[in-house]
């Protein structure tokens, strides 16, 4: 009876020779079962052939295991591409879309003990800074609140309760009293009676109810905005973008007020992301320089209620509508960036490169963590050249517009 016949055994220096290539997977079939038969045989070698295949296994570093921010976008856009949908989302709505399925996803990675992690808020109350910590379920709460504002604009119920008793609401540097029964207008009045109204509830169901409002919010966006290619006219439509909402102290049309949730959304679920070590990155450019266009735009009207509030000089000119005024140029670099003009002296002046009297430089990043209220105006990292007193007020007026 015969057995299959032996290979030719090779030379120890031969097989030694190999062992490198062995372990990168780099010898022929042959030479792989040579090197494998002689490791059952000799220690040396298979002690060497340990070490190797460690030394190559250096070389590979293990894969990240968090999904590339960007993956869920690419997969929309292969998809829409393929067959667009029937009711797209508005231009106006994508960042808040994006936002929010960006925080959904953090949320949904976090554990049960992290809903109760303590995350630190900080704002810019006009004066100085503010800050308050609470936890990861009170920030989702806090997005639910405040986009409540948008949602009573389209018909949706309102997720915040008349409160059964009187709510303190900060205002001017004190506190203000909503009477029992009034659900309060202001985000801050909005954001504690919902805190109340949620106590010893499940830390998870505020995801749950944040999460629901957030896609009804976009799905009413969607069909309002495409009702103009159901028969009706795009004036119906521009008209429906163009809906007040009301903040309290102020109002923004509907289209900013979708900027407005989708920055305040990103600022907040990187606060929930630094406090349970998740990473996160700045929206995507195009949605991020709609965002600080939205907060350049705001800046002559901040500048202007500082004056009012007496936290700013008086104007140096006083201009009619539409008049020539001074200016500063607002560079903001970086991904999302651009130029822009800020009228200092009235809202209404027309701001132009003509009139500018200064000029002020920053990171997009930089800008908008100013605009949140996480840079102090003075620690703002800024290139500035021309009229000192300019500057400042541009720099606590983009402070002054954060808040809780």
């Amino acid at each position: 009876m015969t057995g299959h016949p032996r290979r030719p055994s090779r030379p120890h220096p031969a097989l030694t020779s190999l062992l490198g290539a062995w372990a990168l997977a780099a010898c022929s079939p042959d030479e792989t079962a040579a090197v494998e038969e002689h490791l059952t045989d000799c220690a040396s070698c298979a002690e060497e052939a340990v070490r190797l295949r460690d030394a190559v296994a250096l070389l590979h570093p293990e894969d990240s295991l968090d999904l590339d921010p960007s993956l869920r976008s690419r997969v929309l856009a292969h998809c829409l591409g393929r067959r667009p949908a029937r009711i797209p989302v508005p231009g106006w709505a994508a960042p808040y879309e994006a936002e929010t399925a960006r925080l959904d996803a953090l949320l949904r990675d976090i554990g049960e003990q992290d809903w109760r992690a303590p995350v630190r808020l900080a704002w810019f109350d006009g004066r100085r800074p503010a800050e308050r910590q609470v936890s990861v379920a009170a920030v989702i709460s806090h997005l639910t609140a405040v986009d409540g504002l948008v949602a009573g604009s389209l018909g949706l119920p309102d997720p915040v309760p008349a409160p059964a008793a009187a709510v303190a609401v900060p205002s001017g540097g004190g506190a203000a009293e909503v009477p029992a029964g009034r659900v309060p207008v202001s985000p801050d009045g909005r954001t504690e009676a919902l805190w109340t109204a949620e106590e010893g509830r499940p830390s998870g169901s505020a995801h749950a109810a944040w999460r629901d409002q957030s896609r009804a919010l976009i799905r009413s966006a969607s069909f309002a905005a495409g009702s103009a290619g159901n028969g009706e006219t795009a004036g119906n439509a521009e008209a429906t973008a163009a809906t007040s909402v009301e903040y309290g102290p102020f109002s923004l049309p509907l289209h900013d007020a979708f900027l407005d949730r989708a920055f305040e959304c990103w600022v907040h679920a990187e606060d929930v992301a630094d406090a349970v070590a998740y990473p996160y990155e700045p929206p995507a450019p195009s949605h991020l320089h709609r965002m600080i266009d939205l907060a350049a735009r705001m800046l002559p009207g901040a500048i202007a209620g500082r004056r009012r509030a007496g936290l700013a000089p008086p104007a140096h000119v006083l201009t009619t509508a539409g008049a020539p005024g001074r200016a500063l140029h607002l560079e903001v670099e970086g991904s999302g960036g651009g130029h822009w003009y800020i009228a200092l002296d009235s809202p209404t002046a027309h701001a132009s490169p003509g009139t500018e009297v200064a000029h002020v430089a920053l990171d997009g990043v930089e800008f908008c963590r100013l605009a949140a209220g996480r840079v102090e105006p003075q620690e703002a990292t800024a290139g500035q050249d021309g009229d000192p007193e300019a500057i400042r007020d541009v720099l606590f007026a983009t402070a002054s517009l954060s808040r809780l």
